[in-house]
Protein backbone atom coordinates (compact mmCIF):
# COMPACT_ATOMS: atom_id res chain seq x y z
CA UNK A 1 0.00 0.00 0.00
CA UNK A 2 1.30 3.38 -1.36
CA UNK A 3 2.49 6.30 1.58
CA UNK A 4 3.35 9.09 -0.30
CA UNK A 5 6.57 10.83 0.81
CA UNK A 6 6.12 14.14 3.12
CA UNK A 7 5.04 17.10 0.42
CA UNK A 8 7.10 20.44 0.98
CA UNK A 9 4.74 23.19 2.24
CA UNK A 10 3.17 24.33 -0.81
CA UNK A 11 -0.09 26.55 -1.82
CA UNK A 12 -1.60 29.57 0.04
CA UNK A 13 -1.38 29.67 3.68
CA UNK A 14 -5.43 29.55 5.17
CA UNK A 15 -4.08 32.48 7.36
CA UNK A 16 -3.76 31.96 11.48
CA UNK A 17 -3.23 28.17 12.78
CA UNK A 18 -6.46 26.27 13.19
CA UNK A 19 -7.57 26.33 17.19
CA UNK A 20 -6.25 22.62 18.69
CA UNK A 21 -10.13 21.39 18.59
CA UNK A 22 -10.57 22.30 14.95
CA UNK A 23 -7.20 20.74 14.18
CA UNK A 24 -7.91 17.66 15.74
CA UNK A 25 -11.12 17.70 14.12
CA UNK A 26 -9.89 18.35 10.50
CA UNK A 27 -7.27 15.64 10.99
CA UNK A 28 -9.59 13.17 11.97
CA UNK A 29 -11.59 13.65 8.62
CA UNK A 30 -8.37 13.54 6.64
CA UNK A 31 -7.02 10.47 8.22
CA UNK A 32 -10.19 8.28 8.08
CA UNK A 33 -10.31 9.15 4.17
CA UNK A 34 -6.87 7.78 3.72
CA UNK A 35 -7.96 4.49 5.79
CA UNK A 36 -10.73 4.15 3.36
CA UNK A 37 -8.07 4.69 0.61
CA UNK A 38 -5.65 2.07 2.10
CA UNK A 39 -8.70 -0.16 3.12
CA UNK A 40 -9.56 -0.12 -0.93
CA UNK A 41 -6.39 -1.67 -2.01
CA UNK A 42 -6.60 -4.54 0.39
CA UNK A 43 -10.02 -5.06 0.54
CA UNK A 44 -10.65 -7.18 -3.06
CA UNK A 45 -7.68 -9.41 -2.63
CA UNK A 46 -9.47 -12.05 -0.19
CA UNK A 47 -12.59 -11.90 -2.33
CA UNK A 48 -11.36 -12.21 -6.05
CA UNK A 49 -11.63 -15.56 -5.94
CA UNK A 50 -15.49 -15.38 -4.86
CA UNK A 51 -15.92 -12.75 -7.44
CA UNK A 52 -14.94 -14.97 -9.89
CA UNK A 53 -16.64 -18.34 -9.01
CA UNK A 54 -19.87 -16.40 -8.66
CA UNK A 55 -19.30 -14.14 -12.00
CA UNK A 56 -17.52 -16.97 -14.22
CA UNK A 57 -14.76 -15.07 -14.61
CA UNK A 58 -11.41 -16.26 -15.16
CA UNK A 59 -8.21 -14.93 -12.63
CA UNK A 60 -7.16 -12.99 -15.59
CA UNK A 61 -10.60 -11.12 -15.63
CA UNK A 62 -11.50 -10.72 -12.05
CA UNK A 63 -8.27 -9.33 -11.39
CA UNK A 64 -9.03 -5.80 -12.51
CA UNK A 65 -11.59 -5.54 -9.94
CA UNK A 66 -8.49 -5.03 -7.82
CA UNK A 67 -6.12 -3.74 -10.90
CA UNK A 68 -8.93 -0.76 -11.70
CA UNK A 69 -8.35 1.04 -8.56
CA UNK A 70 -4.68 1.24 -8.86
CA UNK A 71 -4.82 2.05 -12.39
CA UNK A 72 -7.36 4.71 -11.68
CA UNK A 73 -4.80 5.87 -8.68
CA UNK A 74 -1.77 5.89 -11.27
CA UNK A 75 -3.27 7.42 -14.13
CA UNK A 76 -4.76 10.96 -12.15
CA UNK A 77 -1.97 11.53 -9.91
CA UNK A 78 -0.14 14.12 -12.18
CA UNK A 79 -3.22 15.72 -13.89
CA UNK A 80 -4.62 15.86 -10.40
CA UNK A 81 -2.18 18.68 -9.61
CA UNK A 82 -3.97 20.84 -11.93
CA UNK A 83 -7.00 20.27 -10.63
CA UNK A 84 -6.39 21.25 -7.71
CA UNK A 85 -4.53 24.22 -8.74
CA UNK A 86 -7.35 25.32 -10.97
CA UNK A 87 -10.92 24.69 -8.78
CA UNK A 88 -9.08 24.81 -5.05
CA UNK A 89 -8.13 21.99 -2.41
CA UNK A 90 -11.55 22.40 -0.69
CA UNK A 91 -13.78 22.38 -3.72
CA UNK A 92 -12.02 19.04 -4.91
CA UNK A 93 -11.58 17.43 -2.04
CA UNK A 94 -15.42 17.43 -1.44
CA UNK A 95 -16.13 16.51 -5.15
CA UNK A 96 -14.17 13.47 -5.50
CA UNK A 97 -15.41 12.61 -2.09
CA UNK A 98 -19.00 12.34 -3.25
CA UNK A 99 -18.19 10.63 -6.42
CA UNK A 100 -16.13 7.89 -4.55
CA UNK A 101 -19.52 7.39 -2.72
CA UNK A 102 -21.43 6.87 -5.95
CA UNK A 103 -18.84 4.61 -7.23
CA UNK A 104 -19.11 3.09 -4.04
CA UNK A 105 -22.52 2.29 -4.06
CA UNK A 106 -22.75 1.12 -7.99
CA UNK A 107 -19.95 -1.32 -7.91
CA UNK A 108 -21.31 -2.82 -4.96
CA UNK A 109 -24.74 -3.34 -6.83
CA UNK A 110 -23.65 -4.44 -10.04
CA UNK A 111 -22.67 -8.04 -11.55
CA UNK A 112 -21.48 -6.62 -15.01
CA UNK A 113 -18.05 -7.00 -15.22
CA UNK A 114 -17.81 -4.32 -16.84
CA UNK A 115 -19.53 -1.83 -14.73
CA UNK A 116 -17.70 -3.37 -11.48
CA UNK A 117 -14.44 -2.09 -13.03
CA UNK A 118 -15.50 1.03 -14.03
CA UNK A 119 -16.44 1.96 -10.43
CA UNK A 120 -12.98 0.66 -9.18
CA UNK A 121 -11.28 2.83 -11.81
CA UNK A 122 -13.20 5.96 -10.98
CA UNK A 123 -13.36 5.20 -7.33
CA UNK A 124 -9.11 4.78 -7.54
CA UNK A 125 -9.17 8.43 -9.50
CA UNK A 126 -11.26 9.83 -6.22
CA UNK A 127 -8.21 8.64 -4.13
CA UNK A 128 -5.61 10.02 -6.60
CA UNK A 129 -7.72 13.84 -5.76
CA UNK A 130 -8.31 12.71 -1.95
CA UNK A 131 -5.02 11.53 -0.44
CA UNK A 132 -2.46 14.36 -2.29
CA UNK A 133 -5.22 16.56 -1.77
CA UNK A 134 -5.01 15.84 2.14
CA UNK A 135 -1.56 16.16 2.22
CA UNK A 136 -1.64 19.67 0.99
CA UNK A 137 -3.98 20.55 3.38
CA UNK A 138 -2.51 19.03 6.17
CA UNK A 139 0.78 20.78 5.45
CA UNK A 140 -0.87 24.46 4.62
CA UNK A 141 -3.05 24.35 7.46
CA UNK A 142 -0.26 23.48 10.12
CA UNK A 143 2.85 25.70 9.85
CA UNK A 144 4.74 24.92 12.87
CA UNK A 145 7.24 21.83 11.83
CA UNK A 146 6.15 19.74 14.73
CA UNK A 147 2.34 20.15 14.84
CA UNK A 148 2.94 19.27 10.85
CA UNK A 149 4.78 16.10 10.79
CA UNK A 150 2.77 14.63 14.36
CA UNK A 151 -0.54 15.40 11.65
CA UNK A 152 1.39 13.77 8.82
CA UNK A 153 2.35 10.78 10.97
CA UNK A 154 -1.32 9.94 11.77
CA UNK A 155 -2.25 10.77 8.41
CA UNK A 156 0.03 7.46 6.99
CA UNK A 157 -0.69 5.60 9.81
CA UNK A 158 -3.88 5.41 9.07
CA UNK A 159 -3.29 4.17 5.32
CA UNK A 160 -1.22 1.59 7.11
CA UNK A 161 -3.98 0.04 8.97
CA UNK A 162 -6.66 0.80 6.27
CA UNK A 163 -4.57 -1.90 4.48
CA UNK A 164 -5.14 -4.60 7.36
CA UNK A 165 -8.70 -3.87 7.98
CA UNK A 166 -9.50 -4.05 4.53
CA UNK A 167 -8.48 -7.79 4.45
CA UNK A 168 -10.49 -8.35 7.84
CA UNK A 169 -13.45 -6.57 6.18
CA UNK A 170 -13.71 -8.65 3.08
CA UNK A 171 -12.78 -12.01 5.37
CA UNK A 172 -15.85 -11.08 7.24
CA UNK A 173 -18.28 -9.65 4.34
CA UNK A 174 -17.19 -11.54 1.59
CA UNK A 175 -18.92 -15.09 3.06
CA UNK A 176 -21.91 -13.39 3.25
CA UNK A 177 -21.60 -11.77 -0.08
CA UNK A 178 -18.66 -10.15 -1.77
CA UNK A 179 -21.07 -7.54 -3.42
CA UNK A 180 -20.61 -6.04 0.61
CA UNK A 181 -16.93 -5.64 0.13
CA UNK A 182 -17.17 -2.72 -2.35
CA UNK A 183 -20.53 -1.17 -0.95
CA UNK A 184 -19.08 -1.01 2.66
CA UNK A 185 -17.18 1.91 2.32
CA UNK A 186 -20.11 3.89 0.99
CA UNK A 187 -21.61 5.16 4.45
CA UNK A 188 -18.44 5.29 6.16
CA UNK A 189 -17.13 7.55 2.83
CA UNK A 190 -20.67 9.69 3.60
CA UNK A 191 -20.18 10.89 6.62
CA UNK A 192 -16.38 11.92 5.84
CA UNK A 193 -18.18 13.64 3.43
CA UNK A 194 -20.70 15.70 5.86
CA UNK A 195 -17.48 16.40 7.89
CA UNK A 196 -15.49 17.48 5.80
CA UNK A 197 -17.69 20.15 4.38
CA UNK A 198 -17.45 21.27 7.67
CA UNK A 199 -13.93 20.94 8.13
CA UNK A 200 -11.88 21.60 5.40
CA UNK A 201 -10.76 25.30 5.00
CA UNK A 202 -11.35 27.30 1.81
CA UNK A 203 -8.14 28.35 0.14
CA UNK A 204 -8.14 30.41 -2.95
CA UNK A 205 -7.25 28.33 -6.38
CA UNK A 206 -3.45 29.46 -7.34
CA UNK A 207 -2.54 29.23 -11.08
CA UNK A 208 -1.90 26.08 -13.00
CA UNK A 209 1.54 25.23 -13.20
CA UNK A 210 2.88 23.07 -16.67
CA UNK A 211 3.76 19.87 -15.52
CA UNK A 212 4.89 18.14 -18.59
CA UNK A 213 8.75 19.98 -18.63
CA UNK A 214 9.16 19.12 -14.74
CA UNK A 215 8.31 15.47 -15.58
CA UNK A 216 10.86 15.63 -18.46
CA UNK A 217 13.42 16.65 -16.08
CA UNK A 218 13.02 14.73 -13.00
CA UNK A 219 12.49 11.56 -16.11
CA UNK A 220 16.16 12.11 -16.06
CA UNK A 221 17.07 12.24 -11.81
CA UNK A 222 18.18 8.88 -10.77
CA UNK A 223 17.94 9.94 -7.42
CA UNK A 224 14.24 9.57 -8.08
CA UNK A 225 14.35 7.24 -10.59
CA UNK A 226 15.78 4.00 -8.68
CA UNK A 227 13.50 4.47 -5.65
CA UNK A 228 10.38 4.83 -8.13
CA UNK A 229 11.27 1.30 -9.91
CA UNK A 230 12.18 0.06 -6.61
CA UNK A 231 8.74 0.90 -5.20
CA UNK A 232 7.13 -0.29 -8.42
CA UNK A 233 8.79 -4.23 -8.16
CA UNK A 234 7.83 -3.77 -4.02
CA UNK A 235 4.37 -3.31 -4.25
CA UNK A 236 3.60 -5.05 -7.31
CA UNK A 237 4.88 -8.12 -6.34
CA UNK A 238 4.05 -8.14 -2.61
CA UNK A 239 0.17 -7.52 -4.40
CA UNK A 240 0.82 -10.05 -6.72
CA UNK A 241 1.88 -12.77 -4.29
CA UNK A 242 -1.39 -12.24 -1.96
CA UNK A 243 -3.40 -12.53 -5.38
CA UNK A 244 -1.62 -15.80 -6.34
CA UNK A 245 -2.13 -17.25 -2.68
CA UNK A 246 -5.95 -15.92 -2.76
CA UNK A 247 -6.47 -18.18 -5.61
CA UNK A 248 -4.41 -20.97 -4.16
CA UNK A 249 -6.09 -20.89 -0.90
CA UNK A 250 -9.73 -20.75 -2.44
CA UNK A 251 -9.24 -23.73 -5.35
CA UNK A 252 -6.44 -25.78 -3.19
CA UNK A 253 -6.67 -25.10 0.39
CA UNK A 254 -10.92 -24.76 0.01
CA UNK A 255 -10.42 -22.40 2.33
CA UNK A 256 -13.08 -19.77 3.32
CA UNK A 257 -12.25 -15.71 2.46
CA UNK A 258 -12.47 -15.32 6.33
CA UNK A 259 -9.40 -17.72 6.63
CA UNK A 260 -7.57 -16.27 4.17
CA UNK A 261 -7.79 -13.01 5.25
CA UNK A 262 -6.51 -14.18 9.14
CA UNK A 263 -3.90 -16.42 7.10
CA UNK A 264 -2.66 -12.59 5.57
CA UNK A 265 -2.06 -11.00 8.17
CA UNK A 266 1.30 -11.89 9.09
CA UNK A 267 2.40 -10.09 5.86
CA UNK A 268 -0.05 -7.05 6.44
CA UNK A 269 0.33 -6.36 10.36
CA UNK A 270 4.20 -5.19 10.18
CA UNK A 271 2.86 -2.10 8.06
CA UNK A 272 0.15 -1.10 10.29
CA UNK A 273 2.29 -1.65 13.64
CA UNK A 274 5.41 0.25 12.19
CA UNK A 275 3.97 3.13 10.59
CA UNK A 276 4.23 5.85 13.22
CA UNK A 277 7.80 4.55 14.12
CA UNK A 278 8.92 3.96 10.25
CA UNK A 279 10.58 7.84 9.54
CA UNK A 280 12.67 7.01 13.38
CA UNK A 281 13.64 3.91 11.90
CA UNK A 282 15.05 5.55 8.54
CA UNK A 283 16.94 8.19 10.32
CA UNK A 284 18.79 5.90 12.71
CA UNK A 285 19.93 3.54 10.09
CA UNK A 286 19.75 5.23 6.88
CA UNK A 287 17.93 4.83 3.45
CA UNK A 288 19.35 2.88 1.23
CA UNK A 289 20.86 0.08 3.87
CA UNK A 290 17.07 -0.41 5.17
CA UNK A 291 16.27 -1.02 1.42
CA UNK A 292 18.27 -3.83 0.16
CA UNK A 293 17.38 -5.54 3.86
CA UNK A 294 13.73 -4.88 2.89
CA UNK A 295 14.60 -6.09 -1.08
CA UNK A 296 16.51 -9.27 0.16
CA UNK A 297 13.98 -10.37 3.24
CA UNK A 298 11.19 -9.88 0.05
CA UNK A 299 13.25 -12.11 -2.46
CA UNK A 300 13.57 -15.07 0.37
CA UNK A 301 10.50 -15.03 1.12
CA UNK A 302 9.51 -15.59 -2.37
CA UNK A 303 11.82 -18.03 -3.08
CA UNK A 304 11.04 -20.03 -0.37
CA UNK A 305 7.36 -20.45 -1.24
CA UNK A 306 8.67 -20.97 -4.88
CA UNK A 307 10.52 -24.00 -4.18
CA UNK A 308 7.23 -25.77 -2.82
CA UNK A 309 5.62 -28.26 -5.84
CA UNK A 310 1.86 -27.01 -3.87
CA UNK A 311 1.03 -25.47 -0.97
CA UNK A 312 -0.16 -27.87 1.55
CA UNK A 313 0.25 -26.68 5.09
CA UNK A 314 -0.14 -22.73 6.41
CA UNK A 315 2.58 -23.30 9.26
CA UNK A 316 5.60 -24.79 6.92
CA UNK A 317 4.72 -23.71 3.46
CA UNK A 318 2.64 -20.30 3.73
CA UNK A 319 3.60 -18.13 7.27
CA UNK A 320 7.35 -17.95 6.95
CA UNK A 321 6.96 -16.58 3.39
CA UNK A 322 4.40 -14.18 4.58
CA UNK A 323 6.37 -13.45 7.68
CA UNK A 324 9.10 -13.10 5.44
CA UNK A 325 7.85 -10.58 2.52
CA UNK A 326 6.10 -8.60 5.24
CA UNK A 327 9.18 -7.89 7.51
CA UNK A 328 10.42 -6.84 4.53
CA UNK A 329 7.86 -4.65 3.09
CA UNK A 330 8.10 -2.03 5.97
CA UNK A 331 11.60 -1.02 5.64
CA UNK A 332 11.92 -0.95 2.36
CA UNK A 333 9.15 0.99 1.09
CA UNK A 334 9.41 3.85 3.99
CA UNK A 335 13.02 4.17 3.23
CA UNK A 336 12.48 4.28 -0.74
CA UNK A 337 9.68 7.09 -0.10
CA UNK A 338 12.03 8.81 2.19
CA UNK A 339 14.63 8.33 -0.79
CA UNK A 340 12.14 9.77 -3.55
CA UNK A 341 11.20 13.09 -1.27
CA UNK A 342 14.75 13.83 -0.67
CA UNK A 343 15.79 13.28 -4.58
CA UNK A 344 14.75 16.67 -5.29
CA UNK A 345 14.63 20.20 -4.57
CA UNK A 346 11.76 21.76 -2.80
CA UNK A 347 10.44 23.50 -5.92
CA UNK A 348 9.81 20.26 -8.10
CA UNK A 349 8.57 17.90 -4.60
CA UNK A 350 5.14 18.06 -5.90
CA UNK A 351 5.35 16.99 -9.27
CA UNK A 352 7.96 14.47 -7.70
CA UNK A 353 5.98 12.64 -5.35
CA UNK A 354 3.25 12.18 -7.96
CA UNK A 355 5.85 11.15 -10.32
CA UNK A 356 6.68 8.42 -7.89
CA UNK A 357 3.57 7.65 -6.75
CA UNK A 358 2.59 6.64 -10.07
CA UNK A 359 5.38 4.42 -10.63
CA UNK A 360 4.05 2.51 -7.45
CA UNK A 361 0.32 1.93 -8.77
CA UNK A 362 2.11 0.94 -11.99
CA UNK A 363 3.61 -1.85 -10.47
CA UNK A 364 0.22 -2.89 -8.60
CA UNK A 365 -1.32 -2.39 -12.20
CA UNK A 366 1.54 -4.89 -14.35
CA UNK A 367 2.78 -7.31 -11.64
CA UNK A 368 -0.75 -8.62 -10.42
CA UNK A 369 -1.93 -8.59 -13.95
CA UNK A 370 0.81 -10.29 -15.26
CA UNK A 371 0.39 -13.44 -12.47
CA UNK A 372 -3.46 -13.07 -13.45
CA UNK A 373 -2.26 -13.76 -17.13
CA UNK A 374 0.42 -16.73 -16.39
CA UNK A 375 -2.34 -18.07 -13.99
CA UNK A 376 -5.15 -17.79 -16.65
CA UNK A 377 -3.21 -18.91 -20.46
CA UNK A 378 0.35 -20.60 -19.20
CA UNK A 379 0.52 -23.97 -18.27
CA UNK A 380 -2.28 -26.06 -17.06
CA UNK A 381 -5.57 -27.38 -18.47
CA UNK A 382 -7.40 -24.26 -16.96
CA UNK A 383 -8.64 -26.22 -13.65
CA UNK A 384 -7.84 -25.26 -10.63
CA UNK A 385 -4.26 -22.88 -9.59
CA UNK A 386 -2.36 -25.86 -9.31
CA UNK A 387 1.41 -25.99 -9.63
CA UNK A 388 1.58 -26.51 -13.64
CA UNK A 389 -0.28 -23.02 -13.63
CA UNK A 390 1.38 -21.63 -10.51
CA UNK A 391 5.07 -21.75 -11.20
CA UNK A 392 5.21 -19.60 -13.63
CA UNK A 393 3.34 -16.55 -11.78
CA UNK A 394 6.20 -17.60 -9.13
CA UNK A 395 9.58 -17.70 -11.22
CA UNK A 396 8.52 -14.32 -12.56
CA UNK A 397 7.79 -12.82 -8.81
CA UNK A 398 10.99 -14.09 -7.91
CA UNK A 399 12.58 -13.05 -11.06
CA UNK A 400 11.55 -9.34 -10.38
CA UNK A 401 12.23 -9.34 -6.44
CA UNK A 402 16.09 -9.83 -7.80
CA UNK A 403 15.94 -6.83 -9.74
CA UNK A 404 14.41 -5.22 -6.85
CA UNK A 405 17.38 -6.01 -4.50
CA UNK A 406 19.90 -4.98 -7.89
CA UNK A 407 18.42 -1.45 -8.17
CA UNK A 408 18.86 -1.23 -4.11
CA UNK A 409 21.96 -2.32 -4.32
CA UNK A 410 22.72 -0.09 -7.26
CA UNK A 411 21.52 2.69 -4.39
CA UNK A 412 24.29 1.90 -2.01
CA UNK A 413 27.24 3.32 -4.58
CA UNK A 414 24.99 5.80 -6.58
CA UNK A 415 25.72 9.15 -5.91
CA UNK A 416 23.56 10.75 -2.97
CA UNK A 417 21.46 13.56 -4.27
CA UNK A 418 22.95 17.20 -3.77
CA UNK A 419 19.70 18.48 -2.29
CA UNK A 420 19.21 16.30 1.18
CA UNK A 421 21.67 13.65 2.96
CA UNK A 422 19.72 9.76 3.15
CA UNK A 423 19.62 10.04 6.76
Amino acid sequence: MPRPPVPSKTGPSPGAPPRPWAGRFLLLVLAGNMLIDGLEVSVVVVALPSIGADLGLSPWQVQWAMGGFALGFGALLLPGRRLVARFGHRRLYLGALALFVLASVAGGLTDDPLLLLGSRIVKGMCAALTAPTGLAIISTTYEEAPARARALSVYTFCGGIGFTTGLLLAGALAPHDWHWTFVATAPVAAVLLVLAAAAVPRQQPGPAQPIAPTVRRLLGNGALLRPALGAAILNGTYLGLLSLMAHQAWNLLHWSPWQTAAAFLPACLPLAVSALSAGRVVARFGAPWLVVLGAALHLVGLLLYARLDLPRSYTTDLLPTLALVGLGFVPAFAALNAQAGRAVGTADRGTATATYQTAVQAGAVAVPAAVAALLTFGPGDGGPVGDAAHRPALLLLCALAALGLLVALRGLTARRPAVADDR
